[in-house]
C-alpha cells in the first residue's frame, strides 16, 4: 500500500490509481473514525511537523486530528511570532524542525510551488496543505471522496465549481482531480474570475450560473477571495450575490435536486445563503468529516508503513 509519489505536492502528479488507493484507505479511517476509540497505533514511531505560513483554522485543525488519530506525534508552527518575521529562510526555518527529527512536513504558504521547492532542498516527506493559487490537493481529494459517497461513482458526473476560480486554489485542484476520475467538468462565475484559456485543461465555461445549475448534478461553491484580489473585479458583493449567488429560490426553480458543496470558509449571503448551505442537498459538514479520514489516508500511504494495524 504505496502511492507513487514520495511526496503529495498536488493533484497534478497523482494517477488515478492513487486516488482510488487512498479512497479505499480513507474508507478503512473513516470506520476508524466512528468506533468509540477513534485511533491506531499505526504512526505511532512518526514524528509530524505541521507548518503553516498562512492562517489557517479548518485545514491545521482537520490534519491535526488526522495525525493525533494515528497516534504520531505531532509539532505545530505558525509564521507569526517566529523567526520568519525576524528574515529567517523557508529553508532554515523548516531545517530547523527537521533537527529535530520530524519525519513529515504538512505546509501550507502564499507562495505558489513553495512546497516543491521545499521537497527539493529538505530530506523529510512533504504534504502541501495549500500552496498560493496554485493547488490544494486534499481539499480536491476529500471533495470528491464526498461526491463518491454521496452519488455512487464520480465517473460521467456533471459536476460545475463556481465562483472565484481565478485565485482558488481548490478549484485547481478539484478540475485536476475529477478530470482523472472521469467526471465532466464546467467552472461558472463572473467573466473576471475565469481565466483566460481554462477551455486547456478540458472543462466548460458558463458566465450564467443559473444555466450551469441547470447542467450540473454536484456544485462546488467558491468563496471570493478578495484577499488575493489586488484590483476590483467586480462592482459590490450585494451585486455578486444577486447575480451569482445561490438561495433556496434559485434551487427550487431547477426542478431537480442538485448537491451543494463549499470548501468553507462560507460568506453567507454572498455565494449561498444559510437555507442552502444548511439544506438537505449541502454535504458541507460531510466534506468536514471527510476531510480526516482523507488527511489520515494520505499520512499513511506517505509513511511507507506496510499494515494497517487496529
Amino acid at each position: 500500500m504505496s502511492l507513487s509519489v514520495k511526496h503529495l505536492l498536488g493533484i497534478k502528479e497523482l494517477t488515478s490509481q492513487d486516488i482510488e488507493q487512498i479512497f479505499q484507505t480513507a474508507d478503512n479511517f473513516k470506520q476508524v473514525l466512528q468506533r468509540p476509540i477513534k485511533k491506531v497505533p499505526t504512526l505511532r514511531d512518526t514524528t509530524i511537523a505541521n507548518v503553516f505560513f498562512e492562517n489557517s483554522t479548518r485545514t491545521r485543525i482537520s490534519f491535526e486530528l488526522a495525525e493525533r488519530r494515528l497516534s504520531a506525534d505531532v509539532v505545530n508552527f505558525a509564521s507569526s511570532g517566529s523567526s520568519v518575521s525576524k528574515g529567517e529562510t523557508l529553508i532554515d526555518t523548516v531545517n530547523n524542525i527537521l533537527a529535530m527529527k520530524v519525519d513529515m512536513v504538512v505546509m501550507r504558504h502564499s507562495a505558489s510551488g513553495a512546497p516543491w521547492f521545499l521537497s527539493q532542498n529538505v530530506d523529510a516527506r512533504i504534504i502541501n496543505a495549500g500552496d498560493g493559487i496554485n493547488e490544494h490537493p486534499t481539499q480536491a481529494l476529500l471533495d470528491a471522496y464526498s461526491i463518491r459517497e454521496r452519488l455512487g461513482s464520480i465517473k460521467g458526473r456533471r459536476i460545475c465549481i463556481i465562483g472565484d476560480i481565478m485565485h482558488s486554489r481548490v478549484a485547481l485542484s478539484n478540475i485536476y482531480c475529477l478530470g482523472k476520475l472521469g467526471a465532466e467538468v464546467m467552472v461558472a462565475g463572473p467573466p473576471t474570475l475565469i481565466p483566460k484559456h481554462i477551455e486547456d485543461l478540458g472543462v466548460k465555461v458558463e458566465y450564467d450560473v443559473k444555466k450551469a445549475l441547470q447542467w450540473c448534478e454536484v456544485a462546488n461553491v467558491l468563496r471570493i477571495q478578495l484577499e488575493r484580489q489586488h484590483k476590483p473585479l467586480f462592482s459590490t458583493l450585494r451585486e455578486y450575490a444577486l447575480y451569482y449567488g445561490i438561495n433556496k429560490q434559485t434551487l427550487d426553480s431547477l426542478g431537480k435536486e442538485i448537491v451543494i458543496m463549499h470548501p468553507g470558509p462560507i460568506n453567507r449571503g454572498v455565494e449561498l445563503n444559510s437555507d442552502v448551505a444548511n439544506s438537505k442537498q449541502s454535504i458541507i459538514l460531510d466534506q468536514v468529516e471527510n476531510g480526516v479520514a482523507i488527511r489520515m489516508a494520505v499520512i499513511y500511504l506517505l509513511s511507507g508503513k506496510v499494515d494497517l494495524e487496529d
